[in-house]
């Protein structure tokens, strides 16, 4: 089983050459310590709707310079696509391996007791011209070889998916993920729990 020190210190291990379904070569790998500016004029580049919908709330390099410094030191692993030819990064994915009291709570009322020894979240954030091409399934093969890596076998999406964004729901339903609940954010807005069993091969 892989642990972040060790991705830490051979971030190769997760590396992956794929190319998009438009044809764009991409390098899917753990992010770096020097991908803070690059992170975030990609962050930057985001369209608000993308931005509210990924749920972050960085977009300048002192959030990026922040992502990047904390490699290794948290419970967090995060990944990036970036083109080939041009090395702009146009994918962050990211894998917690904590589980908050919160999302403890809401999966055990519908029956589901979460383990951090083998459940973990994850969140995915896509460049809005990346969007809508199928990028996202190509991807996700890789998203649970690294969760089982990470010696998990359930994936719950990070902070749920947005009830008002129907593409992302149909995108983690057509991919396995199955609706666990819906709860209201601090924002009040509502979002769904959804859950997917990690193939064990």
């Amino acid at each position: 089983m892989l642990t972040l020190a060790q991705i830490a210190e051979d971030p190769d291990s997760l590396r992956s050459r794929l190319e998009s379904p438009d044809g764009v070569p991409l390098v899917f790998r753990p992010l770096a310590r020097t991908d803070a500016e690059s992170l975030a004029g990609s962050l930057a580049a985001l369209s608000p709707e993308s931005r509210r919908f990924s749920g972050f709330d960085g977009d300048d390099l002192a959030a990026a310079q922040e992502l990047c410094a904390a490699i290794a030191r948290y419970d967090k692993l995060r990944l990036v696509l970036e083109e080939e030819a041009s090395a702009r990064i146009v994918g962050l994915l990211e894998f917690s391996l904590s589980l908050p009291d919160g999302d403890l709570v809401r999966y055990r009322r519908a029956g589901i007791h979460l383990d951090e020894a083998t459940d973990c979240r994850f969140g995915l954030t896509l460049a809005d011209d990346h969007q809508g091409k199928g990028l996202a399934t190509l991807v996700l093969p890789l998203v649970c070889e690294v969760a089982r890596r990470l010696g998990k076998r359930r994936i719950i999406l990070w902070g749920g998916v947005l009830a008002d964004n129907p593409r992302a729901i149909r995108y983690y339903e057509k991919n396995g993920f199955r609706r666990v609940g819906s709860f209201t954010g601090p924002d009040g807005q509502t979002s769904l729990d959804m859950i997917l069993d990690i193939d064990p091969r």
